[in-house]
């Protein structure tokens, strides 16, 4: 009866049934499962673009553009898309001109930093993320966590950049002007580094669109994905996706399909100096035991002041950063790559260990 209606013989219609998959279906077939693990391993966040990009990059898999956007579509798997950005008030105070102009760009890693900061909220609270991104490499040179929104929490994210980059005089450091950034206290420690202050216009977005693009990223792949129970348990997933995903596995297309640490990869190490071998950092929360402050990020009193006639170069150090008020920190002077771990104690206090390697090893801007 279907073989009358469709107007086929019997005999093709089994003939088509019994049929073997031809080469193409059983290649699409082979690609769609790459596919499907390469959409899993960027954490269900990458598109037609980046799978693509990942196969060309990663795996030397000579593909087509329409092919794999056609696999993408037929496997039912998608990227995440944007969220619509609410607009908030800045005050109209600027306390640096604007270096920057929206020019982007730089020929070298550290010599323009953007800073911001963002805010999302878990069940008991908000949590606030600042960074430093570098225009250069797009890679996260500093960032500090907290559950109040002061202006420690950017100069700690400036004091992070600053320990991991050792950035020359008249670096520039462009940001927003919101109080924080327009503060005594962070202009103070910008003119005591021998950095640049910049500042775009007030509520523009634009002026200070690279970190943006940077918070925007992180929204829609973390932030956004997932209902927060704790503040903790937000801080420990700010962290883990900035050090353990972003930085250095996430491609980026302003990079070639490159990530923030592979983009560097033949970039020549500033010489190191000898007269110091080892030194640790030891990084704390200030909160008390009843509401513990979930800073990550090296505080003010925690970075070594430099005496008179004495210069800081660690070979190797270890930073532990904690949300409880028991300070932990180990050095470890024979560190060949950067590790990190993260530990939740049994009081809920989230504890993160960071193990960088000799200034020696390749610059990972």
């Amino acid at each position: 009866m279907a073989c009358r209606f469709l107007n086929v013989s019997r005999s093709g219609y089994y003939e088509w049934i019994a049929r073997p998959p031809s080469p193409r279906a059983v290649a699409d077939a082979a690609l769609t499962a790459t596919i499907r693990r390469i959409h899993a391993d960027s954490r269900e966040t990458y598109g037609a673009p980046r799978v693509l990009a990942e196969l060309r990059l990663g795996l030397g898999v000579h593909v087509g553009r329409k092919r794999v956007a056609r696999l993408v579509r037929l496997g039912g798997l998608a990227g995440v898309s944007h969220r619509r950005k609410r607009r908030g008030w800045k005050p109209d105070t600027a306390t640096h001109e604007d270096l920057v102009k929206r020019h982007f760009r730089a020929d070298a890693p550290n010599r323009l930093w953007f800073c911001d900061i963002t805010q999302h909220r878990a069940r008991d609270g908000w949590v606030y993320c600042a960074a430093v991104i570098d225009a250069y490499s797009r890679r996260i040179v500093g960032w500090s966590i907290s559950d109040r929104i002061t202006a420690e929490i950017v100069v700690d994210a400036l004091e992070m950049a600053r320990w991991r980059r050792r950035p020359e005089p008249g670096t520039v450091v462009h940001a927003d002007r919101g109080a924080q950034y327009t503060s005594w206290l962070f202009g103070h420690r910008l003119r005591q580094a021998g950095l640049l202050g910049s500042m775009g216009r007030v509520a523009s977005s634009v002026d200070n669109a690279l970190i943006e693009s940077f918070w925007s990223t992180m929204q829609r792949e973390l932030l956004d994905r997932s209902s927060w129970t704790s503040k903790t348990q937000l801080a420990s997933a700010m962290f883990e996706w900035i050090e353990g995903f972003y930085n250095p596995t996430r491609r980026h297309t302003a990079l070639g399909n490159l990530s923030p640490w592979s983009s560097n990869d033949f970039i020549s190490p500033p010489q190191p100096r000898h007269d110091q071998q080892e030194e640790t950092v030891r990084v704390t929360g200030a909160g008390s035991s009843t509401a513990p402050s979930l800073t990550a990020g090296p505080t003010r009193s925690s970075i070594p002041q430099k005496q008179h006639g004495e210069k800081h170069s660690p070979a190797g150090c270890t930073s532990t950063i904690t949300t409880g008020t028991t300070p932990q920190s180990e050095a470890h002077p024979s560190a060949e790559s950067p590790t990190t771990s993260l530990d939740i104690t049994p009081r809920g206090h989230c504890s993160v260990q960071q193990t960088l390697p000799p200034l020696t090893s390749r610059v990972e801007d």
